[in-house]
């Protein structure tokens, strides 16, 4: 037998959506427009700092909630700039955490330090965090959590703790291989649930200040961007939770629960208001909480815990509602500002946790999408190390046209699917018939680059 090649040659093109197509009830287009929103709103936060200046310290909470986001977009970009930009950020920061050290606000960014350092894999990215992280495992935490004596600098006695706190150390277990940082924070979860989940409602309180606080309408005070926090967080938590700990199919539970409930709230604009409960007073979306929610609701049915069929529609009007909020300069609007309650918003407000939320959406909305179309064959590359890498992926033609019926080499599209940049590829035959599929794709450090085949 003969083996030959023909090569099929796509021109590099890029789908300039430089809007977002909204269609059918479903919301968002399920196109390449969500990429390039995501890259427009992360360039727009960039510029914006380097051109106005930092309102908060490198190290602040603020800060650390969208350096998560940066780090998911990153990941998905293909361009190390970004990760340039966090590393000079770490940087400036000398790879430190803020003032009080035991304050979960104030080692959030060790998220970004230990996420960085699984990339390139050098110790001073971790060194101070280590140390920190050594002695919060040490202490005891007995103390109550009620909001009195300065407790947050000590215990997580307020929701918003759990987005900063548990992924923090948790990243660290994933960056050392040492499990006490990941058990301590799940212990200290369960410490902070138990005082704060409310299980009738499934719903967290903020802290203990709000236990017998109602709204206008006599409800009990739930603040969306507060359980915004819990919820992203728990997915975080749980990313780096192995399957077989004793902890993850309670923390499972959890999760499902409040996703079920959170479902239950969202407004007929897709969003979640400031207040859950008492919409109304509050008739504005608000997409620092709709953001952190909607990211982990994709990230749950990206990662099989919840089914996609109940919670697509939900995620769907989610994105939308954040999407349409995007000035056209890449401004994210509708950001409730700093506070620990419910409080009016507008289309002018921003902040930077809000543009973090906005991007952990974006790249699980996106994956979930690609994953789920009909006739369209996947497969992804991952560069987990901090050098570019050139990555040549064959797929078996039998593969392909179970996933792709009727498929022919002259109409095979192959292009990245995120960014919706054509791929050059070959397809290799055997006495005329098609047997593969080859291409040769650069991937920069630390990114997942997903591929889609389709017909033409």
């Amino acid at each position: 037998m003969q083996m030959y090649k023909r090569t099929f040659l796509s021109l590099l093109i890029l789908f300039c959506f430089e809007t977002v197509k909204v269609q059918g009830q479903n919301g968002i287009s399920k196109t390449d427009s969500s990429y390039l929103l995501m890259k427009k709103v992360a360039d727009w936060q960039w510029n914006t700092l380097d051109t106005h200046g930092w309102k908060n310290h490198k190290k602040d909470w603020t800060n650390g909630a969208m350096y998560a986001g940066m780090m998911a977009w990153a990941k998905l970009a293909n361009d190390e700039r970004y990760y340039n930009k966090l590393i000079q950020v770490s940087v400036d920061n000398k790879w430190d955490t803020g003032k009080y050290r035991h304050f979960a606000d104030d080692y959030c960014v060790g998220q970004l330090y230990s996420q960085l350092y699984t990339i390139y894999k050098k110790p001073e990215y971790i060194q101070k965090f280590k140390a920190l992280a050594d002695t919060i495992v040490t202490l005891p935490h007995t103390e109550g959590l009620e909001w009195k004596n300065s407790i947050f600098v000590r215990e997580w006695a307020w929701c918003d703790a759990l987005f900063m706190g548990p992924p923090a150390l948790g990243y660290l277990t994933q960056a050392t291989g040492d499990s006490r940082y990941l058990d301590k924070s799940i212990a200290l979860w369960w410490k902070s649930t138990a005082y704060l989940y409310d299980k009738e409602e499934h719903l967290y309180y903020r802290d203990s200040r709000y236990f017998n606080k109602k709204e206008k309408n006599g409800t009990k005070v739930f603040w969306s961007r507060g359980n915004g926090w819990v919820i992203g967080g728990l997915a975080r938590l749980l990313s780096v939770t192995p399957e077989n700990h004793p902890e993850r199919k309670k923390l499972v539970k959890l999760f499902v629960q409040m996703s079920e409930k959170l479902a239950s709230l969202q407004q007929a604009d897709g969003s979640w208001h400031a207040s859950l409960l008492d919409p109304e007073t509050f008739p504005v979306k608000e997409t620092s909480g709709t953001g952190f929610i909607c990211y982990a609701m994709a990230w749950g049915v990206n990662n099989g815990l919840i089914p996609y069929k109940k919670y697509e529609p939900v995620i769907s009007k989610a994105w939308t509602a954040l999407a349409t909020s995007v000035h056209p300069d890449g401004k994210l609007g509708f950001v409730q500002a700093q506070g620990a309650a419910p409080d009016k918003v507008g289309y002018d407000d921003t902040d930077v946790y809000g543009v973090g939320a906005f991007l952990l959406a974006g790249t699980e909305v996106l994956p979930m999408y690609i994953n789920h179309r009909k006739d369209v064959y996947v497969t992804q590359a991952y560069n987990e190390t901090g050098v570019e890498k050139e990555q040549t992926i064959e797929v078996k033609w039998s593969d392909l046209s179970k996933k792709v019926k009727k498929l022919s080499p002259d109409k095979l599209v192959l292009k990245d699917a995120s960014s919706g940049l054509l791929i050059p590829s070959k397809v290799e035959y055997t006495n005329e018939k098609p047997q593969s599929l080859r291409f040769t794709v650069k991937v920069s450090p630390g990114t997942h680059r997903i591929f889609e085949v389709t017909k033409s």
